[in-house]
């Protein structure tokens, strides 16, 4: 894997975790996959949503910054405190004992539904999720690259993105972003959601 090929070419191994960080588990994706790299990036997750981010790695890579080491690294807002006290108390909200089950259980319904949708309207998708993140790429097969994932129908998508803003569903306005499932959401928002996703594609079939 990754780490291996690392270690063969003498690279470091950085994990981007600006969108899985605390969002897939409570150790990122590198917890979810047993991958430890020697860096990892954070965003704004570590700050509950506040404009923050955050790189850390193993401890011989750490010293070489200042004022350990020669490499001088240092922002206006580093260390913001109002941006700090928001990630802690969303860090101590996602250390609860099931949190993460929590999450899971409401994106496994969000997947479910769209899938049952796309079932009954006919229409092509291809939902590909890991804990609260997910896509559904409109498309008959699973994404696995680069590659498969740039023969989505982003017309399509379009079309489907309008129909939901018109009933309230405000989703990311790019076949290629992914769905967030947050602590704030109930069944409640999860059934609505998936029948307005319903609906879109039923329209989408009914003018097409």
């Amino acid at each position: 894997g990754l780490r291996r090929l690392a270690d063969e070419h003498g690279a470091l191994l950085v994990f981007d975790e600006v969108m899985t960080g605390f969002r897939v588990g409570w150790q990122g994706a590198q917890g979810r996959y047993g991958v430890t790299p020697d860096l990892t990036t954070l965003g704004k997750v570590i700050g509950g949503g506040m404009p923050i981010g955050a790189y850390g790695g193993k401890r011989e890579i750490m010293e070489k910054v200042s004022p350990l080491g020669p490499v001088y690294q240092a922002g206006t807002l580093s260390g913001n405190p109002v941006a700090v006290a928001a990630g802690l108390a969303t860090l101590n909200a996602l250390d609860r004992p099931g949190t993460y089950e929590r999450l899971e259980t409401l994106g496994q319904r969000l997947e479910n539904g769209m899938e049952a949708a796309s079932r009954s309207t006919g229409v092509p998708l291809s939902v590909q999720r890991v804990g609260s993140m997910l896509t559904a790429f409109f498309l008959d097969h699973p994404v696995t690259d680069y590659e498969s994932a740039m023969k989505a129908d982003t017309v399509r998508f379009s079309r489907v993105f309008h129909a939901l803003l018109q009933q309230g569903v405000y989703p990311a306005p790019s076949q290629f972003e992914a769905l967030f499932v947050s602590l704030a959401h109930t069944e409640t928002e999860i059934d609505e959601t998936v029948q307005a996703f319903r609906q879109a594609l039923a329209t989408l079939e009914e003018t097409a």
